[in-house]
């Protein structure tokens, strides 16, 4: 049993009593500012050998003028604390004085504490006074010593003229009238001498050489790579479920879409091993940056998950995330400006400095919203990590746009545009740009039982409206009417309280579904229509893929940025000619039917066709799940943006063409004997090179010849070789900066390379040229893989 007298008892009553607000926060305050002075002095004492880093040693900064200042201000502050802390203490008294008549047992005690409080405040006052003025003397001899030390660095510490570094002096320029600018450069030990920029410079970022006389070995001690592991399947999905985290109703989307799906993601996971055989496949790690999801970014689709808001961006991450870590990789997965710092390893500051370490990650998927913000947060290390970024693109992002000089220049710049990336690094949801990759996402696929189970049930007078928002319905009542004389219609248009007035009263509105409930509608359905818009979403494949008959508007004009609000500020020129291109060009009929709107006759015409046509539910492979992570598995293995291979300048002459001219002399084939291109992927041997007629762009001349467009072979082509392959007459070849060479301008007749590698472009013409056009083969169903990419 522990014991204590009653003085002691008496001394904590006494404190406890004594300690009133104001002497708290006075008490605090002189806490705080010992501990101020201390932290602020430490750091004087922690360099003092003469070896020691210029960038431990702090005299210049807080050991001159400036940290005699901070002792005076602190000493000042300290005896005015004191003075106030004495009047308040005679206030408080004299309160004391006028409550002791009802509380005599407590009033004697509260004095004397009172008064041993301001004699030990006065104390402190005196000792921090005594130590300002011992520190003061330390710091003037410690700069004496220090000025002997750096009379010896002096002439090492002078920006040097090195022509592999032209930048250096000018660099150390602006680090001596802006260094301050920043927190981060003091993070990296920047402290306003001329050795601290030189180190910073050479060692953190790259503009200056090594200084001779620093550790070279530390300074630039690389990581060792790690051993390279093997991706293996997954089938379990329970890990990446806890990866997408929760809080917000997007995520939470996401991961029951993911959970609904995952049988058919194991499944899937199963073919394509067995495809693959036993292929190598390095496993990367993989960060996952959702932009449009983080609250600097607005967050706009969260709150209108459950209110008929767009889903399918958050369709397309879901599948994204379920392909990366299904085919076997390390995935980090953010959704929060601070979670992506801390996995990037920026440092404390504005966003001006390189990363504090080298990236984990081998590659990056984000969206634009995620590409501004590391942008923003690191540094030079953006530019120097940026080929290992994809970024998630819906509408595409074509080079005339990418390339920031050329998009400045020639009225391309747009909000979305000028990242200078390469054009494949964009990643879009259908494949409508060739310069871009195609991501895209998948719908949940039927097997035989089902699809025979869906036949049988079909009605076939029934139809389901494309549209949950009620604007959407907005003027079509002419439509509706129309379909309302041979068909049941309904409708998943979200309300709270009141049926929308702009649903016509025959409609069946059942209201938002979840997923499960909206397949089960068109299971049952035998027309899904469109009133064209939303663009290009994935509704129509997953109606498609459920025995559907999808009928959309055709638009003429075709809707672009030049005449469309929509399309306005995207960094495209493509012409959308129906409201889903993509069922329209590679589905087609039955499945797909494009009508004119405006047209009443032509209208109810297709309706009374589709009542009449018989269809099997229907999904193209690249929209099944083994579609994608084939799709994925070779991007990842394949495309490599950091080490590819610069294209010959331009007009460079092969000691050996490839090309041979094919036996109809229609266009240029990748001769049998020519060895194919190192790296290059796809392979060059799947080239196939046209001249297309005057004012036809790439993209549709290949698709004229059953092929796509391949802007990877570009550099193939950029030669005075190719076009004589041709038998083009060329009385001049020139070099420029544009997006539609290399091309050939049938007046002058004149020919035209490309001198800047990111405008290689399928996308755009003009009447003026022939543009020289790469094509390439594709994978019957997979049209962003060619016969022997895999």
């Amino acid at each position: 049993m522990i014991t204590v007298n009653p003085d002691g008892k008496i001394m904590v009553r006494r404190c406890l009593v004594t300690l009133r607000p104001f002497r708290l926060f006075v008490l605090g305050i002189g806490f705080f500012s010992l501990c101020f002075l201390m932290t602020s002095l430490g750091g004087q004492f922690s360099a003092r050998r003469l070896g020691d880093s210029p960038f431990t040693i702090r005299t210049e900064v807080l050991g001159g003028p400036e940290s005699r200042g901070v002792l005076r201000k602190m000493s000042d502050l300290l005896e005015l604390m004191v003075k106030r802390m004495d009047t308040l203490a005679r206030l408080e008294n004299g309160s004391e004085l006028h409550r002791a008549a009802g509380d005599q047992h407590f009033a004697v005690d509260r004095f004397p504490p009172g008064a041993g409080l301001m004699e030990r405040i006065q104390a402190i006052a005196q000792n921090v006074s005594d130590i300002a003025v011992k520190v003061d003397q330390i710091l003037r001899h410690s700069l004496l010593l220090h000025s002997k030390v750096s009379e010896g660095r002096r002439d090492q510490c002078e920006a040097p003229s090195d022509p592999k570094f032209p930048d250096c002096s000018g660099k150390v320029e602006w680090m001596r009238a802006r260094w301050t600018s920043d927190p981060c450069y003091a993070f990296f030990g920047v402290d306003g001498t001329e050795c601290s920029f030189l180190i910073y410079l050479s060692e953190v970022e790259w503009f200056c050489p090594p200084l001779p006389w620093r550790n070279q070995t530390a300074a630039h001690m690389a990581p060792k790579p790690l051993p390279k592991v093997q991706a293996v399947f997954r089938s379990n999905l329970s890990h990446l479920l806890e990866l997408m985290g929760s809080g917000k109703e997007s995520l939470i989307f996401m991961k029951k879409r993911t959970k609904r799906l995952t049988a058919q993601w194991t499944l899937a996971a199963q073919r394509l091993a067995r495809k693959l055989g036993s292929i190598w496949r390095d496993q990367k790690q993989i960060l996952v940056h959702i932009g449009f999801l983080t609250e600097e970014s607005g967050d706009v689709f969260s709150p209108r998950v459950l209110k008929g808001g767009p889903l399918g961006e958050m369709v397309q991450w879901a599948d994204i995330l379920a392909t990366l870590y299904v085919l076997g990789h390390g995935l980090r997965i953010t959704v929060s400006l601070k979670e992506l710092q801390s996995n990037l390893g920026v440092p404390p500051g504005r966003g001006n400095c390189p990363l504090t370490m080298p990236l984990p990650f081998d590659l990056i998927y984000t969206d634009y919203h995620g590409l501004q913000q590391m942008k923003q947060h690191m540094g030079l290390s953006f530019k120097k990590y940026r080929c290992r970024i994809r970024v998630i693109d819906t509408f595409g992002t074509e080079p005339a746009y990418n390339h920031e000089e050329y998009a400045t220049l020639h009225g391309y710049r747009t909000n979305w545009g000028y990242w200078n990336l390469n054009p494949k690094q964009f990643m879009t949801m259908f494949p409508h740009t060739p310069d871009n990759s195609f991501m895209g996402f998948v719908s949940e696929e039927l097997n035989e039982t089902e699809k025979q189970l869906i036949k049988g049930s079909k009605a076939s007078n029934m139809a389901v409206v494309y549209g949950k928002e009620a604007s959407i319905w907005k003027g079509k009542e002419k439509f509706l009417g129309i379909l309302n004389k041979y068909m049941e219609i309904h409708g998943t248009v979200y309300y709270e309280s009141q049926r929308p007035p702009e649903v016509p009263a025959f409609v069946k509105n059942h209201g938002l579904l979840p997923q499960p409930e909206f397949q089960q509608l068109l299971r049952k359905a035998k027309l899904f229509i469109g009133f064209g818009f939303p663009y290009e979403g994935p509704a129509p494949l997953e109606a498609i893929a459920n025995g559907c008959v999808f009928l959309q508007s055709r638009f003429s004009p075709p809707h672009s940025s030049l005449n469309h609000e929509f399309f306005r500020g995207k960094p495209t020129s493509r012409e959308v000619f129906s409201q889903h291109p993509y069922a329209e060009n590679f589905i087609g009929k039955p499945h797909v039917w494009t009508v004119d709107y405006n047209n009443s006759e032509e209208f109810e015409a297709a309706i009374k066709a589709i009542m009449r046509t018989q269809v099997d539910p229907y999904l193209p492979y690249e929209y099944t799940c083994e579609g994608m992570l084939e799709r994925i598995h070779a991007y990842i293995q394949h495309q490599d943006f950091c080490a590819a291979p610069g294209p010959a300048p331009p007009g460079a002459r092969a000691p050996l063409s490839p090309f041979v001219l094919a036996p109809n002399a229609t266009h240029l084939e990748w001769t049998q004997n020519a060895s194919s291109a190192p790296g290059a992927w796809p392979p060059a041997h799947s080239l196939r090179a046209w001249l297309a007629t005057a004012g036809r762009a790439c993209t549709d001349a290949c698709l004229d010849h059953g092929l796509v467009c391949e802007p990877s072979f570009f550099p193939f082509l950029n030669s005075q070789d190719a076009f004589q392959k041709l038998q083009v007459p060329c009385d001049s070849t020139e070099s420029e900066m544009n997006h539609l060479y290399p091309a050939f301008a049938q007046p002058g007749r004149e020919c035209f390379l490309q001198k800047e590698p990111l405008l290689f472009s399928c996308a755009g013409s003009s009447t003026k040229y022939h543009r020289l056009c790469p094509c390439r083969d594709f994978r019957k169903g997979q049209v962003a893989l060619c016969q022997d990419c895999l």
